[in-house]
């Protein structure tokens, strides 16, 4: 990872969000930022092979944004990893457990074919449970995921480890420590 720090000066820090003690790295300011944007996605695009990547994988929702850019500038299919109740016709899900509770992601049956390749894409990786979910989805219809990318990793909460101890490699275009 490079430092990135034109892009982390982006990203908007919003204290005490969701609940106290949490500082929120909203990164809606960056996307609202056209140059940054791209800057983003450019960035983004030389931390892999893209002949090694048959499908980009977004979580919902900030995830799709993310994912689709990438999608259109290296002409690649986008997979949409949905919560329940959002995608028409078949479909199979994977509930996952968050710090209180339980939550859910969802694709299209038949989205992904047997060894294809997907490269999994959010905003943001924290404790992983999200990521880890969609590789989960992704692998038990038979791809192989081995590569996750992020905007903001925020590695005090564990989350990359995690893809690490998956077999996945995580990258992110920035940290923030401490949250």
């Amino acid at each position: 990872m490079t430092n990135n720090a034109d892009l982390a000066a982006l990203v908007r820090n919003i204290p005490d969000y969701p609940k106290p003690g949490i500082m929120f790295r909203d990164v809606s300011t960056l996307l609202l930022d056209g140059a940054g944007f791209r800057l983003s996605i450019d960035r983004m695009i030389e931390t892999f092979d893209a002949s090694e990547v048959d499908l980009i994988a977004g979580i919902e929702a900030r995830g799709f944004v993310v994912a689709s850019a990438l999608s259109y500038a290296l002409t690649k299919g986008k997979l949409m990893l949905r919560k329940p109740s959002k995608l028409p016709g078949e479909k199979v899900g994977i509930d996952y457990a968050l710090e209180y509770g339980t939550d859910r992601i969802e694709m299209h049956v038949g989205a992904v074919k047997p060894g294809m390749r997907v490269l999994l894409v959010d905003d943001l990786i924290a404790t992983g449970g999200t990521a880890l979910a969609g590789i989960s989805l992704i692998r038990g219809q038979g791809a192989i995921v081995t590569e996750a990318r992020f905007l903001i990793d925020l590695p005090d909460l564990g989350g990359a480890a995690k893809l690490r101890s998956a077999g996945v490699n995580p990258r992110s275009l920035m940290e923030f420590e401490g949250d």
